[in-house]
C-alpha cells in the first residue's frame, strides 16, 4: 500500500504549448511513462483551455468543481458541470476548459501506450473556444 499524502504533491503551470489562459497541474499519480495509468488534477481559471489533443488510449474527465467546456473534433463546444464524467474514445481529437465566466476542477485519467500519453496539436482558437 502506499498513501500519497496531500500536502506532498505539487502543482505547477501547464505548458504554455498545450494549454491556454492560467491552468495548473499536480499529478496524483503514476507520474512515471512506464506505468499504465496516470491521473492528475487540472485547475483551469475562467476562460483557460487545452490545446486540440489526442490520447492513444483514451481520456476520462472527472469534474470536481466548477463548469467547463468540452468539444470533439468536427462536434458541438458542450458545457460540463461538477459531477460530470466525460469519456473521450482512443485517438478522438478534443480540446477541454474552464467556462468563460468560471474556473474549472477536473480529475484526468489516461492510459500510457508505448510510453506515451498524449499528442498536442494546435491551439483552441479564441472563435472555437466561443462556439
Amino acid at each position: 500500500m502506499e498513501i500519497i499524502r496531500a500536502e506532498t504533491r505539487e502543482a505547477g503551470p501547464g505548458p504554455a504549448d498545450w494549454f491556454t489562459g492560467s491552468v495548473q497541474v499536480e499529478a496524483l499519480f503514476n507520474r512515471s511513462d512506464r506505468d499504465r495509468v496516470q491521473g492528475a488534477s487540472v485547475t483551469f481559471a475562467p476562460g483557460a483551455r487545452t490545446a486540440w489533443h489526442t490520447h492513444p488510449l483514451g481520456q476520462t474527465l472527472i469534474v470536481t468543481s466548477g463548469r467547463g467546456r468540452v468539444q470533439r473534433w468536427g462536434g458541438p463546444v458542450e458545457e460540463i458541470r461538477e459531477g460530470d464524467v466525460v469519456w473521450f474514445a482512443p485517438g478522438e481529437k478534443h480540446w477541454h476548459g474552464a467556462a468563460p465566466d468560471t474556473g474549472m476542477v477536473h480529475t484526468a485519467i489516461h492510459e500510457v501506450q508505448d510510453g506515451k500519453t498524449v499528442d498536442w496539436m494546435e491551439k483552441v482558437t479564441d472563435s472555437q473556444y466561443g462556439a
